[in-house]
C-alpha cells in the first residue's frame, strides 16, 4: 500500500486523477457506509485503491490519506499549513463550546500551548503521582467489591471513571471520586459529547437545527450540566488561590495555572488567556482525558486476554516488580517493560483514534499529490501501521516487537504508528496516559486474577467509531488474589 503517488512521469497528480471508489449520483459513497465503523470502509478503500484516494459523502468531497510518512508530513505542517475540519469547528461552536487546546487553532492555539504543555510535563506528573495512585486505590477497592459479590464488571465505564478521577486532580485540582459514587454524573454527561460531535460532523443534513429528537435533548442536557460542572471546578480553583495567596506564585495545577494567567494578563508573553480559554480547556481534558485511556486499557485488556501467552508474561512482570500496591513507585512501573509493550502494540492495532480530518489552509504539495486550499484530508491513521510492508505479520498482536529495535530510526515502529499523533499538536498528555495504563495494569495484575474477559456474544470485542473508537459490550470477571505465604 506504500509508495509515492506522483505520476510515472514525474509530474504531480491532481485530485481527480487519484482511484477511488466508485459514487452514487448525489449521495456519493455514503450508501453501504455505517457511521460506526467508517473508519474501517475508508480503510478498506484504502487496501484497494492505494494510499492515495479520494471518495465523496454527500456533497463534501474527501482525499484520503493512507501513507504514515505523508500523514506524518501533513501533521508536521499545523497548525499553518494544516487544521482541523471547518466542519468541526463549526459544530464544536454551534454546540456552545468554548475552544481548548485540542480544538483551538492559529494565534488561540499559540497562546493556550505552553501552559498545557507544562502542565503535562512529566516532572509535574511525578509530582502529582501519589494522588494518581490514590486513584488506583480506589479502583482496585471498587473491582474487589465486584470480585467478592461475583459481578462482571463493565470494563469501559469502570476505566472511564478512573481516567474522569485521573485527569480532574491533575489538571483542575478537583477529587470528584466517581469511582466511589453510584451516580457518576459528569461522566454520563461528558459520554454524549463526543459521539454528537462526531455524528453532527458527518452528518448529510443538519436535521438538529430543524427538529430536535431525544437524542438532541438530552445532549442539550448534558451540555447544560457539564458547563455547570466546569463553572463549579473554576469557582473551587478561585476560591483555592483566595485563600492561599502564594499559590498564585506556584499554581498547583493547569486550572490555576490559567486563573492566574487570566487575571493578571501574563501568558508567559504568548498573548491574554480569556475565562472562555479556561472553560475550553476544562472541558477539552476532560473529554481527551476520559475517553483515550479508558479505551486503550479495554482494548488491551481484550487483546490480552485472547493472547494466554502475553496475559501470563504481563502477570508475571507485574507480580516480580510489585509487593505493595500502596507504596508503588514510579519506578517500579518504570521496569514494567512488557507491560509497555502491551500498551504500545495495543495503540497500534486499536488506535483510540482511527483516523484525523483536516483542512488544507493553503495549495500545498503532499508525496507527489497537488493539495488545493480548502481540501478536506481524511488521514486512515492505523492503515500504515497494519500494512505489511512495516511490520511482519502485521495483524497479530505481538508486544514483542517494541522491545527490540531502534525507535529512534525513521522507519521504526514509533514512526509509522502515531497513536498521540506527531507534529507541534502531538499529544501533550502522551506521558499520562502511559502511566495510567501501566498503572491500571499493575493494581489489576497484583491484586486479581482475571477470569474472563468477554462480550455478549463471545466474539471479539466489535469496533465502535464515535469521534473516539471503543470496544463494544466487553465485561470482566475478576477473582481476588490470595497473597503469597
Amino acid at each position: 500500500m506504500s509508495g509515492s503517488a506522483q505520476a510515472l512521469d514525474g509530474r504531480l497528480r491532481e485530485l481527480h486523477e487519484l482511484p477511488g471508489p466508485k459514487p452514487w449520483p448525489l449521495l456519493g459513497n455514503l450508501p453501504g457506509v455505517q457511521l460506526a465503523t467508517i473508519h474501517q470502509t475508508v480503510e478498506r478503500w484504502a487496501r484497494e485503491h492505494g494510499p492515495f484516494f479520494r471518495f465523496r459523502l454527500g456533497a463534501r468531497r474527501f482525499l484520503g490519506v493512507a501513507d504514515p510518512v505523508a500523514i506524518a508530513q501533513m501533521l508536521r505542517d499545523r497548525p499553518d499549513g494544516f487544521s482541523r475540519s471547518r466542519k468541526l469547528t463549526e459544530i464544536w461552536h454551534e454546540m456552545g463550546l468554548d475552544d481548548g487546546l485540542f480544538h483551538a487553532e492559529g494565534e488561540v492555539w499559540q497562546r493556550q500551548r505552553r501552559m498545557v504543555m507544562a502542565a503535562f510535563d512529566p516532572g509535574h506528573v511525578r509530582d502529582y503521582y501519589p494522588r494518581l495512585l490514590s486513584v488506583a486505590q480506589r479502583l482496585d477497592g471498587r473491582w474487589r467489591a465486584a470480585a467478592r459479590a461475583g459481578q462482571a464488571i463493565d470494563l469501559q465505564a469502570d476505566l472511564m471513571r478512573f481516567t474522569v478521577d485521573a485527569i480532574s486532580g491533575l489538571a483542575f485540582g478537583a477529587d470528584i471520586n466517581t469511582l466511589e459514587s453510584d451516580d457518576a454524573v459528569i461522566q454520563r454527561h461528558l459520554d454524549r459529547i463526543f459521539p454528537a460531535l462526531f455524528k453532527r460532523t458527518l452528518a448529510l443534513l443538519p436535521t438538529w437545527r430543524w427538529f430536535k429528537g431525544a437524542e438532541d435533548r438530552r445532549l442539550d442536557q448534558a451540555l447544560v450540566e457539564v458547563k455547570a460542572a466546569i463553572a463549579g471546578f473554576v469557582a473551587q480553583a478561585r476560591q483555592r488561590l483566595a485563600a492561599d495567596p502564594a499559590r498564585r506564585a506556584q499554581p498547583d495545577n493547569l486550572l490555576e495555572a490559567m486563573i492566574v494567567a487570566a487575571d493578571t494578563g501574563d501568558s508567559g508573553g504568548v498573548g491574554d488567556i480569556s475565562d472562555r480559554d479556561i472553560a475550553g480547556n476544562v472541558l477539552t481534558m476532560l473529554l481527551a482525558g476520559e475517553d483515550t485511556t479508558a479505551n486503550t486499557l479495554a482494548w488491551m485488556l481484550d487483546l490480552l486476554w485472547r493472547h494466554p501467552e502475553a496475559l501470563q508474561r504481563a502477570q508475571d512482570e507485574v507480580r516480580g516488580v510489585v509487593r505493595d500496591l500502596g507504596v508503588l513507585t514510579i519506578e517500579q512501573l518504570q521496569r514494567l517493560d512488557w507491560v509497555e509493550a502491551c500498551c504500545n502494540e495495543t495503540m497500534r492495532l486499536k488506535p483510540v483514534a482511527p483516523q484525523n480530518i483536516l483542512a488544507a489552509l493553503r495549495d500545498t504539495t503532499v508525496a507527489g499529490v497537488r493539495i488545493p486550499r480548502g481540501t478536506i484530508v481524511w488521514c486512515a491513521m492505523r492503515s500504515g501501521a497494519t500494512d505489511e510492508a512495516h511490520f511482519t505479520d502485521a495483524a497479530r498482536f505481538d508486544p514483542t516487537r517494541w522491545l527490540a529495535g531502534d525507535a529512534a530510526a525513521p522507519a521504526s515502529a514509533k514512526r509509522i504508528a502515531m497513536p498521540f499523533g506527531a507534529g507541534p499538536r502531538v499529544c501533550p498528555g502522551r506521558y499520562l496516559a502511559l502511566l495510567e495504563m501501566k498503572l491500571a495494569m499493575a493494581m489489576l495484575l497484583s491484586s486479581f486474577d482475571i477470569e474472563s474477559v468477554s462480550t455478549p456474544n463471545g466474539q471479539p470485542a466489535a469496533e465502535h467509531l464515535a469521534f473516539t473508537m471503543a470496544p463494544l459490550g466487553l465485561t470482566m470477571r475478576l477473582r481476588e488474589r490470595q497473597p503469597a505465604a
